[in-house]
C-alpha cells in the first residue's frame, strides 16, 4: 500500500474533494492509535480504497460524551455540517469530512492535518503582550491571569484566514473556538477542526476570535453570506444535505443567522447572555 498521502498546499479543486470524500467514505478503516487530549473518544486512522490511502480522524458517535444543551449523539453529524456549510462558502476552512460506519460504529471520518511546526509558520496566530494595546497587527481578545497577581492581553493575529474562520463560526454558531481547534498547514493554509458543539438553535458563540466584534464585514464575506443564504433556501442542495443532519429548527437558525448578519453588515458582539471566551482558551 502507498504511503498516507499528505493534503495540498493549495485550496483543493472540486475534483480533489470528490476523490478524498469517496476515500473518506468507501475506504477500509484502520484504527491507529487514540488521541488522548480530546474529552470524546477521537481516533487516529489510516483509510484506503483501491491504490489510494491516507491519515484521517474517525469520531465514533458511542464514544461521544452527553451534553446537557444538545441531543445524544449528534455531535459527529454537526461536524459533517460544519463541513457542508464551509465548502458552500468558498474559503475551504473545514478539512474534508464525512459520516459513515466504522470498527466501532456510525461516526465522523475527517482528512487529518498535519500541522507545521510553529518555526516554520510565517507568524503566530495568538499570543500575549503586555499593556492594554495589541499593537499593530492584532487584536485583542482580553486579559488573562498568567501569574498570581499578574495578567497579560491575549491577542490573536490580524489575519485575512481568522476573520473568514470568525464569519463561519457565527453562521455554524460555534461554542467552543478554541486556539487549540486552529490547524496551520503548509502553504499558509489555515483550518479551523472539532465542530462538534456547534448549530444550536440558541445563541452559543463562544470563542476567541473576537477581534473583529462590531467591524464591518469585508466585501468578500458579504458575497459568502448571499451565496449561503441562497444555497440555504428550501430544497436546495445544501439545505437538503444539512436536513439530514441537523434538525429543522437548527436549519432555520442558521438561514436567520445568515440573514442577521448580511442586515447587520458587521461582525458580531458577545451577547452578555453566554460566556464570550471558551475554558480553557487554547
Amino acid at each position: 500500500m502507498p504511503a498516507p498521502e499528505r493534503i495540498p498546499s493549495r485550496s483543493l479543486t472540486a475534483a480533489e474533494q470528490l476523490t478524498l470524500l469517496t476515500l473518506l467514505t468507501k475506504g477500509e478503516l484502520t484504527v491507529l492509535g487514540r488521541i488522548r487530549e480530546a474529552s470524546n473518544a477521537v481516533l487516529y486512522c489510516t483509510v484506503a480504497y483501491g491504490d489510494e490511502s491516507v491519515e484521517c480522524v474517525y469520531k465514533p458517535v458511542a464514544g461521544e460524551r452527553p451534553l446537557w444543551d444538545f441531543p445524544d449523539g449528534t455531535l459527529a453529524q454537526r461536524e459533517v455540517a460544519a463541513y457542508e456549510v464551509s465548502l458552500a462558502t468558498g474559503w475551504d476552512l473545514v478539512p474534508p469530512t464525512v459520516l459513515r460506519d466504522g470498527p466501532h460504529g456510525e461516526g465522523m471520518v475527517q482528512l487529518w492535518i498535519e500541522p507545521v511546526e510553529p518555526a516554520e509558520q510565517e507568524a503566530g496566530l495568538l499570543a500575549l503582550v503586555e499593556g492594554e494595546e495589541p499593537g499593530e497587527g492584532w487584536k485583542a481578545i482580553g486579559f488573562a491571569e498568567v501569574d498570581e497577581g499578574r495578567t497579560a492581553l491575549l491577542v490573536h493575529a490580524d489575519d485575512e484566514r481568522l476573520r473568514r474562520l470568525a464569519v463561519l463560526d457565527a453562521v455554524i454558531n460555534n461554542g467552543d473556538r478554541k486556539g487549540g481547534h486552529l490547524l496551520p498547514a503548509p502553504g499558509g493554509r489555515l483550518y479551523g477542526i472539532d465542530h462538534g458543539v456547534t448549530f444550536n438553535a440558541a445563541d452559543k458563540l463562544r470563542t476567541l476570535l473576537w477581534g473583529w466584534a462590531g467591524e464591518p464585514l469585508t466585501a468578500e464575506a458579504v458575497g459568502a453570506l448571499k451565496g449561503l443564504a441562497e444555497a440555504l433556501r428550501p430544497g436546495e442542495p445544501l439545505a437538503v444535505r444539512l436536513g439530514g443532519l441537523i434538525t429543522s429548527v437548527e436549519l432555520d437558525a442558521v438561514r436567520s443567522r445568515v440573514a442577521a448578519l448580511l442586515a447587520a453588515g458587521v461582525h458580531p458582539s458577545p451577547s452578555g447572555e453566554w460566556p464570550a471566551i471558551p475554558w480553557p482558551p487554547v
